[in-house]
């Protein structure tokens, strides 16, 4: 698979994502009104909300890195020429996104599969009935991190050739 078109699931999957916030707050609304308004509430609706809000900042991590607006120690790095940038992404993926992802995502897997086994509900009387799928999200955003960090580093990579081309 290109980088493109890492690039572009990636990109896509963020925005999609990024939806979801937009149903958080219709939904947090419709709780408002409901409580309020006519004294009812329901605790899968509430717990809807929490769904939603993990999914959407665990399916944006990668559209963060990909887009650069992920939190960095930005105080050397921006006043760095591209060259020693991309030296430090090329770095920062091999020794530290990398490895955390593959060990966020292997050392997460035992804690989803056993929510598998047993189809893990909520632990509120009448929540959502799928706490398997909620936590099924942390190894796929970690997973989805480290592809998206792979196709950084080969993007970087790529760039750093590309110069050292041009200086011959």
């Amino acid at each position: 698979m290109h980088t493109s078109r890492i690039n572009h699931l990636i990109a896509k999957i963020g925005q999609w994502a990024s939806l979801l916030i937009l149903a958080m707050a219709l939904i947090t609304t419709l709780i408002v009104l409901l409580r309020f308004g006519f004294d009812w509430s329901a605790i899968a609706v509430q717990e809807s909300v929490m769904y939603l809000h993990a999914f959407a900042l665990m399916l944006v991590i990668p559209w963060a890195l990909q887009t650069e607006d992920h939190v960095r120690v930005d105080i050397f790095y921006r006043r760095m020429r591209p060259q020693s940038q991309r030296w430090v992404n090329i770095v920062g993926a091999i020794v530290c996104l990398l490895p955390f992802c593959v060990y966020s995502t292997v050392s997460s897997l035992p804690f989803v599969m056993d929510s598998w086994l047993i189809l893990e509900d909520s632990p509120q009387a009448n929540g959502i009935p799928a706490l398997f799928i909620l936590k099924s999200i942390i190894p796929v955003s970690f997973a989805l991190l480290a592809v998206q960090g792979l196709a950084l580093l080969v993007t970087n990579i790529k760039a750093l050739l590309a110069a050292v081309e041009e200086l011959n």
